[in-house]
């Protein structure tokens, strides 16, 4: 299934997309694609509906993050030898692990603001993981049971204020709208490899990032089941698993992103986001 949110910022239905590609709502079975709904039997219930029968969504309508509640969102860095390769860094022996703050989340085709200050905003194409079931201390062999689905993250930095001011990377990945999710959650019967998706990311045309996750130094199912040794993962919480190289910091010169210009990510099988980029007032 691809489980998606739909309608005006704060007030977002739940729908699915049907089989031609149409927008149904499903508002009047589910309260949102959250909690309950993501664990095995909650998917199954809405796998069950007839969904032909449910309410058509008018193609134009905004589409929000595709999962809500999202108690933490946290983000594996240097997760692609090319890319840390591309940044200067070496690849770790242990996944690098970072939170970006929930206030980022947004729709996947909201605009991206700039930041009061920023010259260096950049942009990351990564898979997200949704996690469909409380994983705590869970093996690798059982880590992708705890997942409900996969979607696309734009994981936005701004490498300022991540790399040349003092700290953590967290103020350089929490701004606001820097986790652009979605259009859909990808449910995990609809994607038999996650270590098998192509990826991209284009600016103004122009592609800078074109990967896949088979490149990936620490795959899916080791990152949820290395997490979970250190924290519990609950339904809906969103794990960005890193980025192939061509980010802006990673040029020569580095490039970053500007006002007016636009941006088109998509990863295999899990649809495509547009944004555009404004300067904050």
């Amino acid at each position: 299934m691809k489980l998606l949110r739909h309608g005006p910022r704060g007030a977002e239905k739940p729908g699915l997309l049907d089989a031609q590609g149409r927008i149904r709502d499903l508002s009047a079975h589910v309260d949102d694609i959250a909690g309950r709904w993501l664990l095995p039997d909650g998917l199954a219930e809405i796998a069950a509906l007839p969904v032909d029968s449910l309410p058509l969504v008018d193609a134009s309508t905004r589409l929000g993050p595709c999962v809500a509640g999202t108690g933490k969102f946290v983000c594996i860095g240097l997760n692609y030898s090319d890319h840390a390769a591309e940044t200067g860094a070496t690849v770790p022996s242990e996944p690098v692990i970072f939170m970006k703050a929930t206030s980022t989340i947004q729709g996947p085709d909201d605009p991206v603001e700039i930041p009061r200050g920023s010259t260096k905003t950049d942009w990351e194409v990564e898979l997200g993981v949704v996690i469909g079931k409380t994983a705590k201390y869970v093996s690798e062999a059982e880590a992708l049971d705890h997942v409900a689905g996969y979607c696309v993250v734009n994981d936005l930095s701004e490498r300022e204020f991540q790399i040349e001011r003092q700290g953590q990377w967290t103020k350089g990945k929490s701004c606001d709208t820097f986790g652009p999710i979605g259009p859909w959650l990808v449910t995990r019967d609809e994607v038999p490899d996650p270590q098998a998706l192509d990826m991209w990311l284009e600016v103004n045309g122009h592609r800078y990032q074109n990967g896949s996750t088979r490149t990936m130094v620490y795959g899916v199912a080791h990152i949820v089941s290395y997490l979970s040794q250190f924290m519990s993962l609950h339904p809906g919480d969103v794990i960005s698993t890193g980025t192939p190289p061509g980010v802006g910091l990673g040029l020569k010169p580095p490039t970053y992103l500007k006002p007016g210009d636009r941006i088109e990510l998509e990863i295999q099988g899990l649809g495509r986001q547009r944004q555009q980029v404004y300067a904050a007032e």
